[in-house]
């Protein structure tokens, strides 16, 4: 089949999916990423342009194949042409890029889990690809999920179970979200009070109060297994509330809380207050765990799927630039601003180095104390899945593959990554090692069921 059809071919369809690409909406949402560059860029432009407007003024093929029948096709041609600026629209077309939209928005909480989405305005990854990209500062994950839902943002930084949850109708209505590109991996920490200075076993922790930034994070899910793991009830045992990141360190401050799961530079704000220190991080849990996610609608990448895939290169040209240490200040440096991060300069570059004071009088080092994977590793998805369900999020049968797979876009994120010379990993090669206990993501309920403490 060819790419890009004639319309005034009266044997071909129009009729398939949005970009005109495949056959079916089915065979368009198997591949997602849809681009003219395929097919030579002046024939792909012209033809995208004369197919939209023939299926604007014939909407089924029957209609279209009479009106050639009768006039010819070289008639018809010179017809569109008398009605609709073919050429005109074609250079427009081409100068965009074949971009459905090149100015778009942005959601973001500020965090440095967040850095390739913010980092990608500051250093021109966007402009790169031909956007014209506003990147939105929100207050909570509960802004950043209704505002996407009600695009206002065309897409967001979220957290890796927010698409799932989406998707599911877990906490909002079911709606089809995607989760292309994992942000960070690691990147998180367990942070008390100073007055808990001396209590350091979790099994002391009896009445404490936590906060994490959403029921439906990592950081609610690896907090409530490492509790669990210890024999305390996340549930009975402990109090754990939903705080926006940037409230956390008020609310340590206030003595509100007695710590948090959260996601950096939020403990190591507390550390730089002298509020808080690092428990211990998130990566000594899990090591290499996904933590945030750029995500989106499913209608939006099959509205928009060219400016969909420029949006998703431009967060994996970004992260690539960003895995590498000697990028990691002038990174630093790009997102700490008050309209990005709002941070000191140095307690971010403490988070990107990974030299960083730990609240109890040590500098500690470690440069993967936050990194940077773009793969949507599926059997992350089951992972999480698995939480939602031992926690009682999820009610009923849940098919982990099968929500795994339309969620997590694994195809389109290899695809780009090799354009942007990272390597794409073997999809099911990852090995996930929980607090020393490993994970098959092909028997999530064995997995569910091994544990003493859960709520289903």
């Amino acid at each position: 089949m060819a790419l890009f059809k004639n319309p005034f071919d009266a044997t071909s369809k129009l009729s398939g999916c949005g970009c005109g690409r495949h056959v079916s909406q089915a065979a368009h949402d198997a591949e997602l990423t849809c681009s003219p560059a395929d097919a030579a860029p002046e024939e792909s432009y012209r033809r995208t342009v004369e197919t939209a407007v023939m299926k604007a003024i014939f909407p089924n093929d029957l209609s279209r194949r009479r009106f050639l029948d009768a006039v010819g096709t070289s008639t018809a041609a010179t017809v569109l042409s008398s009605i609709f600026p073919i050429a005109a629209a074609t250079e427009v077309f081409a100068q965009t890029g074949g971009l459905e939209k090149k100015a778009l928005k942005v959601g973001f909480i500020p965090i440095t889990c967040a850095t390739p989405i913010i980092m990608a305005d500051p250093l021109g990854f966007y402009k790169k690809h031909g956007l014209d990209v506003e990147v939105n500062k929100a207050a909570g994950w509960a802004v950043i999920r209704d505002k996407t839902i009600n695009k206002e943002y065309d897409a967001a930084h979220m957290l890796s179970p927010m698409p799932l949850a989406i998707s599911l109708g877990i906490g909002s209505n079911p709606i089809p979200y995607t989760m292309p590109a994992v942000e960070n991996i690691n990147g998180q920490a367990i942070t008390l009070a100073m007055k808990h200075k001396d209590k350091r076993d979790p099994k002391s922790w009896k009445g404490f109060k936590f906060a994490v930034p959403f029921d439906y994070s990592m950081h609610n899910y690896l907090l409530r297994y490492y509790l669990a793991e210890h024999g305390i009830d996340p549930d009975t045992d402990v109090q754990i509330r939903a705080v926006p990141p940037p409230e956390m360190v008020a609310n340590l401050r206030a003595d509100n809380i007695d710590g948090f799961l959260a996601p950096d530079p939020v403990n190591q704000r507390a550390v730089y207050d002298g509020v808080g220190f690092i428990h211990i991080l998130s990566k000594e849990i899990w090591d290499g765990h996904p933590c945030c996610a750029f995500a989106a609608s499913r209608e939006f990448i099959t509205q928009a799927p060219n400016s969909y895939a420029a949006l998703l290169r431009s967060i994996i040209d970004a992260t690539a630039f960003a895995t590498k240490a000697e990028n990691r200040k002038q990174i630093a440096e790009a997102i700490a601003p008050a309209n990005y991060l709002n941070q000191p300069v140095t307690v971010v570059e403490q988070v990107l180095t990974g030299t960083y004071a730990d609240g109890l009088g040590q500098v500690k080092r470690d440069p993967k104390r936050i990194d940077f994977d773009p793969f949507p590793w599926q059997d992350f998805a089951v992972w999480i899945l698995t939480q939602m369900k031992r926690w009682g999020q999820i009610k009923g049968d849940v098919d982990y593959k099968a929500v795994a797979s339309q969620v997590f876009l694994e195809t389109d994120t290899a695809k780009l990554m090799q354009e942007a010379g990272l390597a794409p990993p073997t999809p099911g090669s990852k090995k996930i090692v929980v607090m020393g206990k490993s994970f098959d993501p092909a028997k999530p309920t064995e997995y569910i069921n091994s544990f003493a403490i859960k709520r289903s």
